[in-house]
């Protein structure tokens, strides 16, 4: 497939393209939406293949055996990230919001503390605060225009009510992909203050030149306490079958967790299911390496025009397709800078604040789209800054 091609999504139900209106005021007959995190890409000819395979059978009853979609996950783990994963070890989830919304239910009671490394994914705080929980906020530290781990300050701040600790790996938005060294660190945070570790790993496969993504699960001494989410929403474009995986190798975790699981009845797709096991192929690993070669120009179009409009600053992006960008040397506040973009470029992006402390002056950008509309996107960027060049 051409990843240049412009599908036209309008009138699809497609949260990011319409209700990029409604939600942004960014009108549909011109805007060009840069926010929620799909991508405007057709999945890989296999999925598109189960999915018509099914609706040519034509009968939609409950599935059955997972057996083969487990093993596509095994032989994807193994082939794409040096992971063994036994099948018995898998959930599959109504998604990765739902699974980490089962963890927090699982593992923590109200008024518990849950530890989010802000900023981060919005969708963490949202479900942890509608469960009654707490979330503590340990801000990254800036260094050399990336984001780092503050071990030192987060240590100061643990109380004793803090369950658990959710980590993004790679990170969003900040694009980090966290070093062996860095997630050692994570495992004996984890260990000094007695929290359950859920990885969040979503983006794994979505990793520039250059970075190499570490799985958590193949840290030592950590299985006992951790819990490792991944999905192939994200890497083929698939996030609508709201499919995810949980998979806990400890024994007393495992049990818990399906306690939970059975009580509230919860279950994948059958769509998702054909889907996964359709993308975790040879096939479907051929077409993800051309993904990433495709976002990579994407990514470097972008930077490179960030770069030319005095006061942006583009954060160095190893991983997923999400451009985080600072506009505090700008000099505006951020309704001002929020409404260049949002109303003069006529681009719909995510707001900084909504990732928590250390957002405030960021916004959100989704370049995974066809490049034509990324240049696009650019050139009204730059016209809606033009008084600063």
């Amino acid at each position: 497939m051409s990843f240049d091609e412009i599908i036209d999504r309008f009138g699809t139900h497609s949260a990011k393209w319409d209700m990029m209106e409604p939600n942004f005021g960014v009108p549909a007959k011109d805007g060009i939406a840069m926010w929620v995190a799909d991508m405007d890409f057709r999945p890989p000819h296999s999925v598109q293949k189960a999915v018509e395979d099914m609706a040519a059978h034509g009968v939609y009853g409950y599935w059955g055996a997972r057996t083969e979609y487990y093993a596509a996950i095994c032989w994807w783990m193994k082939a794409r990230h040096g992971w063994e994963v036994d099948p018995g070890s898998i959930f599959a989830t109504h998604g990765l919001v739902n699974g980490v919304a089962l963890c927090v239910d699982t593992w923590t009671a109200p008024g518990d503390g849950v530890v989010l490394m802000t900023p981060v994914y919005h969708a963490f705080g949202r479900v942890i605060r509608a469960a009654g929980r707490e979330v503590v906020e340990c801000p990254l530290k800036t260094v050399s225009g990336r984001y780092e781990m503050d071990f030192d300050a987060w240590d100061a701040q643990m109380t004793g009510r803090e369950k658990i600790l959710i980590l993004c790996s790679p990170h969003n938005p900040g694009g980090r992909v966290w070093t062996r060294e860095e997630l050692e660190g994570v495992a004996a945070f984890v260990h000094r203050h007695d929290l359950i570790l859920i990885s969040d790993e979503i983006h794994h496969d979505l990793v520039f030149p250059g970075a190499v993504h570490v799985p958590m699960a193949t840290l030592p001494d950590i299985s006992d306490r951790l819990v490792m989410m991944t999905s192939a929403s994200k890497t083929f474009n698939i996030a609508g079958t709201e499919t995810g995986n949980v998979i806990i190798s400890d024994p007393e975790l495992r049990k818990a967790f399906a306690a939970r699981i059975s009580a509230l009845s919860i279950s994948p797709n059958s769509f998702g299911i054909a889907m996964t096991t359709a993308a975790y192929t040879p096939e479907g690993a051929q077409w993800v390496d051309a993904l990433v070669s495709y976002l990579d120009g994407n990514r470097k179009l972008f930077d490179g025009a960030v770069a030319e409009i005095p006061g942006l600053a583009s954060m160095p992006l190893e991983a997923t397709y999400l451009a985080w960008v600072d506009f505090a040397g700008t000099g505006m506040e951020r309704e001002e800078f929020t409404r260049r973009v949002e109303q003069d470029a006529r681009i719909a992006i995510n707001r900084g604040p909504t990732f928590g402390a250390g957002g405030e002056s960021f916004l959100r950008f989704n370049f995974a789209t066809p490049r034509s509309r990324v240049e696009e996107a650019m050139d009204r960027l730059a016209a809606a800054f033009a008084d600063l060049q």
